[in-house]
Parts: C-alpha cells; sequence; structure tokens
C-alpha cells in the first residue's frame, strides 16, 4: 500500500517521523508521504526538518518516504504562491486540504488548489463537476479517503472522478497509529466509495506514478 498523506507531530500528528515511518512499514506499507500541516508561515521550517532525513528513515525501513506539506486553509489568492515557495524548499509532493464539509475552508480552496498544479487535491468534498474537470484537464490527485467526517463525501468524488476522467488516489490521512487502516480496509472503504477492482487498481498505480516521479 501507499498512503500520500500523513502527519507528524510536527503539526496535528501523535508521531515522531521515524515512528510514524516504522509503524507504517510494519502495517504493510511500501511508501508514503509526509504531509504535515503548512502554510507560509511554517512550511520552509517543516520541510528542513524532512528533506534530509526522509530517505534514510525510509531506507531503514525498506520504504519510499516522501518529504511533502499539506498546505491547509492558506486563502486561495495564495495558494500558487504557497505551491511554488513549497517545491522550492524541497517539497516532493504538494497536497492542499480540499473544501471538506467537516471544516470551514474558504470556498474557492479547491479551484485554486488545481489551477497550481498541486499533486493531490485531499478531501475535497462537495467539488463541482467544473473543478473536476479541470483536475483531470491538469491531471491533479483527487483523494478517496479513510478519514472519519473527511470520507462522508468520497462518493460524490468518486461519481465525478469517474465522469469526467479525474485520477484517484486513496490515503488515510493519518494522525496516529490507529489510522494507518489495512489494505483489507482501505480496500473495503474504496468500494463503499464506488470504485470497482479495476478503478481501485488504477487509483493504486496513480498513488505509484507519484511517487516514482517524486523520486525520479
Amino acid at each position: 500500500m501507499i498512503d500520500l498523506h500523513t502527519h507528524t507531530f510536527f503539526s496535528d500528528g501523535e508521531l515522531v517521523p521515524a515512528e510514524l515511518v516504522r509503524r507504517a512499514s510494519v502495517a504493510g506499507y511500501k511508501a508514503m508521504a509526509i504531509t504535515d500541516h503548512a502554510d507560509q508561515s511554517n512550511l520552509e521550517w517543516l520541510l528542513s526538518k524532512l528533506v534530509d532525513v526522509v530517505d534514510e528513515i525510509g531506507a531503514a525501513n525498506n520504504m519510499q518516504v516522501l518529504a511533502g506539506v499539506e498546505l491547509t486553509h492558506v486563502p486561495p489568492q495564495t495558494i500558487a504562491q504557497a505551491t511554488s515557495l513549497a517545491r522550492y524548499h524541497g517539497a516532493e509532493i504538494v497536497v492542499v486540504h480540499g473544501e471538506t464539509i467537516v471544516e470551514p475552508v474558504m470556498e474557492g480552496t479547491n479551484r485554486a488548489a488545481i489551477e497550481a498544479g498541486v499533486d493531490i487535491l485531499s478531501h475535497p468534498g462537495l467539488i463541482s463537476a467544473e473543478d473536476v474537470k479541470l483536475a483531470a484537464e491538469k491531471g491533479v490527485c483527487l483523494e478517496v479517503t479513510t478519514r472519519k467526517g473527511h470520507s462522508l463525501t468520497n462518493g460524490h468524488v468518486v461519481q465525478l472522478a469517474l465522469q469526467y476522467g479525474a485520477k484517484l488516489v486513496i490515503d488515510n490521512d493519518a494522525h496516529g497509529p490507529a489510522d494507518l487502516v489495512s489494505a483489507e480496509m482501505s480496500h473495503k472503504i474504496a468500494l463503499g466509495a464506488g470504485l470497482n477492482e479495476e478503478q481501485i487498481a488504477q487509483a493504486r498505480k496513480n498513488s505509484e506514478q507519484l511517487v516514482a516521479k517524486a523520486k525520479g
């Protein structure tokens, strides 16, 4: 399995990076991204803590580990700038905290993230058809999440993604050990969201391609 959306105690997660990676490895994961919550105030600091250690931690656990950020509650008009800044400071993957229905994310965040060309728009809530079409055109992956609350709109995201050809990935949004769901549970959640076996396999492949691109 691959999980490209996780958090450590550098934001609101429970574990140091080394323990998060170790627990993911033991749980059967083969690759992951550490994407703590960030905005322009802390992204340089976050990435400075990760860029030089993720390869070492990953190798010790026979995993590929990416250094990234999840731009969170960043005003839409500055998402493009924050994305560029994150990549400049070494982010191998950029995730944006989408317009989930369980948090007061600013309207326009989904569109701004897609226009900025981020890698993954996480839990995009009741995303519009127009934004899904744009995500398909720009190759931005939309997230199917196993995390409670955010997962309530998985079905909506999947339905539109399949209709308009947008790429999907399946992530945990892990904040602690209990969030590193098993392959079986992740599969069941994807089925419940409306994906069939072939579509689940493609979503897994999309994650593999993001890892390959980052580590290429």
